[in-house]
Order: structure tokens, then C-alpha cells, then sequence
């Protein structure tokens, strides 16, 4: 049985794919054992005949249709039988040493759940993307260093969760919080399984050493487009809903009327603000959906002490 199983949710990637798959499979000697399982969402670019004819040693599960980036990785997982998965975008590139830096951070300590990677700006590899994900009081969810040097992020260092661009998670964990929830489709919902982690225990780092390079909305095409803002504004208020007690939200409200509140007007100057505000509707609605509420992570006294916790990451990460 392989170590590591990566798994890649593939979506119209025949730009990238080709360069992510050489750049895996040049990982350099006394790295874990590692297969790789490409998950297409139904691309119908080329990409699917490309990893048959020049990555003949990868797996590959073809959906009939696109089924979303939470789907297509639950799919994955459930495909490979290995301890640890590793989720990695079609538009990223690993350096030689990424999957042995990755397993060895996850190898510290049997309570992390996950490992988020260094993520480098594509054209700019010395400035990150992504540094691991933090969240707020305010109800954001924030790409930790995201513009700033990558030299200011060489410290191994907990975090809220991981992003799920490229991060290592520990299958017995996976087993006992459940999967990634296909209600959010895409978007936020890499955050919503750090959360969870979380009130049952565990804990997510950031490892500098295991360098990765992300091109970055490469499947929707923009940082800011009509559909990932609404989308992202629907799971925002579902990870809430679902994660949060009731006296947590009771709590926090008048930080979430801030918080959205500054989105909003952050959307109008973008002339998206109706949209932010159709997008916060459909959160409503999906989290007081018979389906929505059936995923809510029930409260339990034993998880008590880990809320307090996360209380005091989300007071701490407002103030940075």
C-alpha cells in the first residue's frame, strides 16, 4: 500500500495539467511511496486523452458530468485506501522535495489533521498565495500571506485549516468527521473540514518547506467573477450555520453585520453588490434546508474545551 495518495480534481486543465503531473512524478529519491488519481470533471478539453497517453502510471476517474471540486475529491478519497491524501490543484507545479516535506510535517504529532503547503504566486514564486487559512470573528476566511514575501514565511506554524489547493490529510481523521461537504460545491469548503477538525480535536499546520506554485482560479477564470462570488458569500454563511452553536452565533452577530457588511461594500465598488447579497440569501436558504441542517456538526459536551479554543482563534486571527 502507497503512503500518500494524490489526488487531483481536474476541470478543463489541459493547460496545466501536463506541467503539475511531470513536476509529481520528478519527486527526488527517499520520497513515500505515491500514486496519483486524477478525478475529471467531465473537461471534454483534451486533458483526459493527455494524461492517458503521456502519464500512463496515473489513475484516472472520469465523471459524466461536473459534479463541483468537493465531489470529485470525495470521489478520489474514496477511490485510494492509503493513510494520508493529498489534495493538489491541475494548475500548480511541486518542487522535487513537496510530498517527503508534506508527510513529514503530518508524521510530528498524531493530532494533526492536516498540512497546508507553501503556495507561491505562479509568475512571482517569491511572493505567496497562500500560507495556510485562517479565520475571523467577523466571519472571514483569509489566505494567510497572500501578496507578501515568502522570505517572512519560513516558519512551521499552526493555522485554522488548510487550504485545500495543495494540503496532506490524515485518512483516520477523514473517517471519523466525515468527508468534505458537497453542499458547498467549491469554495470555503476546505475551511468548513479544517473547522470541523477542529471541534473534535485537531489540529492543521503550516509547513514552509513544501513549495508549491499556483497559477490560481485557473477552472473559473478570475479572482472575481459573478458565479465564485456568489458562491463563496452562500458558504460563508453556511460554514457558520453549520459549525457554530447557537450562543456562539448569538455571540458573534454584531461582528457578522461588520463583517459582511464591509463585503458588501467591498462588492458594490465592484458592481457585484446585489450579487453579494443574492449570494448571502442562498447561504440562508441552504442552511435551513432539511439537507443543510442534517449536516450541522452537533454540539457535545466532550468538544466543549475545543470551542473555547476556537473562540480564541477566531478573536485573535481579527486582531492580526
Amino acid at each position: 500500500m502507497k503512503t500518500v495518495t494524490v489526488v487531483i480534481p481536474n476541470y478543463k486543465g489541459i493547460k496545466f495539467i501536463e506541467e503539475c503531473l511531470t513536476s509529481l512524478y520528478a519527486q527526488e529519491a527517499g520520497t513515500p511511496e505515491f500514486e496519483v488519481l486524477v478525478v475529471d470533471n467531465a473537461s471534454g478539453d483534451g486533458s483526459v486523452e493527455l494524461i492517458r497517453e503521456q502519464f500512463p502510471q496515473t489513475r484516472l476517474v472520469c465523471l459524466d458530468e461536473n459534479t463541483g471540486f468537493c465531489h470529485a475529491v470525495n470521489v478520489g478519497i474514496q477511490e485510494s485506501n492509503s493513510p494520508y491524501v493529498l489534495l493538489l490543484n491541475n494548475d500548480t507545479k511541486v518542487f522535487p522535495d513537496f510530498v517527503k516535506h508534506m508527510v513529514s510535517a503530518m508524521e510530528r504529532s498524531k493530532k494533526i489533521f492536516s498540512v497546508s503547503a507553501a503556495m507561491l504566486t505562479w509568475d512571482k514564486p517569491e511572493i505567496m498565495d497562500d500560507a495556510g487559512d485562517l479565520y475571523t470573528v467577523l466571519g472571514w476566511a483569509l489566505a494567510r500571506g497572500k501578496g507578501k514575501p515568502y522570505a517572512n514565511y519560513q516558519k512551521r506554524v499552526k493555522i485554522f485549516s488548510a487550504c485545500g489547493g495543495a494540503a496532506l490529510y490524515r485518512r483516520s481523521v477523514l473517517d471519523e468527521i466525515g468527508l468534505f461537504d458537497e453542499k458547498h460545491f467549491a469554495y470555503l469548503e476546505d475551511l468548513d473540514l479544517g473547522y470541523r477538525a477542529r471541534i473534535f480535536g485537531y489540529e492543521s499546520v503550516y509547513e514552509p518547506k513544501a513549495r508549491v506554485i499556483h497559477y490560481g482560479s485557473a477552472s473559473t477564470g478570475s479572482r472575481y467573477n459573478e458565479w465564485k462570488t456568489r458562491r463563496a458569500a452562500a458558504n460563508s454563511v453556511y460554514v457558520i450555520a453549520k459549525n457554530q452553536p447557537l450562543l456562539q452565533k448569538i455571540l458573534h452577530l454584531p461582528f457578522f453585520i461588520m463583517g459582511f457588511g464591509v463585503k458588501f461594500l467591498f462588492f458594490v465598488r465592484k458592481k457585484m453588490g446585489r450579487l453579494y447579497l443574492k449570494g448571502l440569501l442562498d447561504g440562508l436558504k441552504m442552511s435551513f434546508s432539511e439537507e443543510g441542517k442534517s449536516h450541522k456538526v452537533p454540539f457535545r459536551g466532550k468538544h466543549l474545551a475545543n470551542y473555547f479554543k476556537i473562540e480564541g482563534w477566531l478573536i485573535l486571527s481579527f486582531f492580526r
